[in-house]
């Protein structure tokens, strides 16, 4: 006899699940069982294909390698010859069992040949018949055997010891009538009957569990998960190919009926399995992977039929949650504006409008400067919605508007406890948050020294590390830094890495002033004046108004651009908002309510322009302030600069600045 299989043969673990056709049974026994199993046969024509196989143990075991897989349903079988089938074969092995009144008729049939019997069983003997023998003073021996070496030993004792007639199964009962001794066969119609019911029966649940695994393995082959289903015992059921991979094992590879321990003891089901409670989201490292998994009973009628491990890459977690907050993101997180929303047809904001529609088709890094109002923040979001990032968060951050603690933690985020006051559960960066869209730096060029250090780091490896974090957070991001300053300046004077300038100003845009597109002053005057009336309630148009505007709006220097502009308008939209006719206008001293545009500053198409032949003191202190805020915003905030033209030193450009409520 052959030795037990390492594993349960391949074309015997994965039955093919069908209901059209009768289930196949083998009956498999040799001489008598199989004389019997002619007899019975016939009655089950219309309810099974039952074949009689005249071998047994391992010969049984190659004519069924030879089959294709899920042909035959079932085996019936006793004695030995069934119990290693049993063993061996992952097919339901049905035994005929031998019955009270099996071994009644047996000895009855051998009494009448000899007083001398024995009763031979495999195994062990028939406990019943010892207590029934006792009982009645019966005169009759019981012998048991494991193989057929140890049957044939046992018959040859048995003829030494003058045993006339042996009662057993099939086996025994052929040797010893080799022997000369009478053998008298144990099992009768009615236990075979019995087996036959038995197995059809069997047979009928385990097509319907195969084709219950061949409907979860169908489920399972479309999860992006590792999945491994097992038994009570902890033999794999079911195993997808993710979960193959995450084993490090080719797709197809046979691991049904084998235990999970087996193949690979991190992943256990067995504490879960004898608890019947489910653990869930446990960290497992697995070739060099970190996994998240989770270990869940399975029930049926509350009854504990086996258990399901899921299997997932703890990056692919990170990254389905980070896509969750991206998809189902803050109001604020969303761009309002778009490039359309930029007004004006003059050739400078053309030209902007052309190379930001160019620039959204890229994911490079954009760097906007221009002096402050000029609608740097408006061009960023109108970028991010014509890339591909438009249904991506648009995430901004003003970088003067944080101390560099503060800062810190807003840009990269922090976990649990990395601090005193830290929030429970940590707290993501804005370059987690902003994930798969656009992050919007601005005024850039006030970020102290220390933190470009990190987020150079941070640009360069596309990764995060929060405070408090030993693994890294990978993010895909388009940044667009934005700054009013000169950062090359910045750069000579050492307030501003070079290394994160060049970074940075991969793709560049340099809005212009509002003084120098003033063919846009009428437009944007009109749109934004008509909300503004609006929003007053206002009897008056913004044509109306715009007939006696337009002359000051156009001889006005406009240091704060367009944001100056648009909070003139609704200064003027408020206080005309009562006004009841267009008459009405020519008692109003636009002095009073809009001073900038009546002041020296107006006089000024560039600031600069006639600041040689003027000074500061021959000028108002308004004026004065309107003059500085002017010349700053030519300059870029380059104040050694604006000293230079004005004239003056630093000390009374920082005294009059200190004065300046603008600044």
């Amino acid at each position: 006899m052959s030795s037990l299989p390492a594993s349960p043969l391949p074309s015997l673990t994965r039955p093919v699940a069908t209901t059209s056709r009768k289930p196949t049974l083998w009956a498999v026994g040799i001489s008598k069982l199989g004389a019997l199993y002619r007899d019975i046969v016939p009655e089950y024509a219309a309810a099974a294909d039952i074949q009689i196989i005249d071998k047994g143990y391992d010969e049984v075991i190659d004519e069924l390698a030879t089959q294709p897989a899920g042909t035959v349903d079932g085996i019936i079988a006793a004695g030995s010859n069934g119990a290693y089938l049993r063993e061996r074969l992952a097919l339901p092995v049905v035994l005929v069992k031998v019955t009270g009144f099996d071994v009644m008729q047996a000895l009855a049939r051998a009494r009448r040949i000899s007083s001398r019997i024995a009763l031979v069983s495999y195994a062990r003997p028939v406990l019943e018949f010892e207590r029934f023998k006792n009982a009645f003073g019966l005169d009759v021996g019981q012998w048991s055997y494991r193989n057929a070496q140890d049957a044939e030993d046992l018959v040859q004792m048995l003829r030494q010891r003058g045993v006339e007639a042996v009662v057993g199964p099939g086996l025994v009962t052929e040797l010893a009538e080799k022997s000369g001794m009478a053998g008298i066969f144990l099992y009768s119609h009615d236990s075979v009957h019995a087996a036959f019911e038995t197995a059809l029966e069997v047979a009928r649940f385990s097509r319907i569990e195969a084709w219950r695994r061949e409907r979860l393995d169908t489920i399972l082959r479309h999860l992006r998960d590792g999945v491994i289903a097992v038994d009570t015992n902890e033999r794999i059921q079911s195993i997808n190919a993710p979960m193959l991979s995450m084993l490090g094992l080719e797709t197809g590879t046979p691991l049904t009926g084998r235990t999970l321990a087996s193949v690979a003891p991190e992943l256990s089901l067995q504490r879960t399995l004898a608890s019947g409670e489910a653990e869930l989201e446990t960290i497992v490292p697995l070739l060099g992977k970190t996994y998240v998994v989770n270990r869940i009973p399975l029930r049926e009628q509350s009854v504990l039929t086996g258990a399901v491990l899921t299997c997932q890459d703890s990056l692919a977690v990170s990254r389905i949650d980070r896509s969750l907050r991206s998809r189902h993101r803050p109001r604020h997180l969303v761009a309002r504006y778009r490039l359309d929303d930029l007004v004006g047809t003059s050739a400078p904001i053309e030209r902007i409008r052309t190379l930001a529609r160019h620039y959204a088709a890229t994911d490079s890094t954009i760097l906007i400067d221009g002096a402050s109002g000029t609608g740097k923040e408006l061009v960023a979001q109108g970028i991010h919605n014509a890339s591909r990032r438009a249904d991506y968060p648009f995430v901004a951050i003003n970088c003067a508007a944080f101390p560099e603690t503060l800062l810190e933690s807003e840009l990269f985020g922090y976990e649990e406890g990395a601090f005193t006051g830290a929030r429970r559960g940590g707290k993501a960066g804005i370059f987690e948050t902003a994930h798969n869209g656009t992050l919007f730096l601005d005024e850039i060029g006030e970020m102290p020294l220390p933190l470009q250090t990190r987020l150079l780091r941070v640009l360069q490896e596309r990764e995060v590390l929060r405070l408090g974090a030993n693994e890294p957070i990978p993010f895909d991001v388009r940044v667009i830094a934005a700054t009013h300053r000169d950062l090359r300046a910045l750069v000579a004077q050492g307030d501003f890495r070079e290394d994160l300038y060049y970074r940075l100003n991969i793709l560049r845009l340099t809005l212009p002033p509002l003084r120098a597109r003033r063919d846009d002053i009428a437009t944007l005057a009109q749109r934004l004046l008509e909300r503004a009336l609006a929003r007053a309630g206002a009897r008056l148009s913004a044509a109306q108004l715009l007939a006696e505007l337009e002359p000051l709006l156009q001889d006005y220097a406009w240091p704060g651009n367009v944001r100056e502009l648009e909070n003139v308008l609704e200064r003027i939209a408020v206080s005309c908002a009562a006004l009841p006719d267009v008459a009405s206008l020519r008692s109003i001293q636009w002095q009073d309510i809009a001073p900038e545009l009546a002041g020296p500053v107006a006089a000024f198409a560039t600031p600069s322009a006639g600041l040689a032949a003027r000074g500061l003191r021959d000028i108002s202190q308004q004026s004065q302030r309107e003059l500085i805020r002017a010349m700053l915003a030519e300059c870029g905030g380059d104040r050694d600069e604006v000293c230079r033209r004005l004239g003056i030193s630093r000390s009374t450009l920082w005294r009059r600045l200190r004065e300046s409520p603008a600044d």
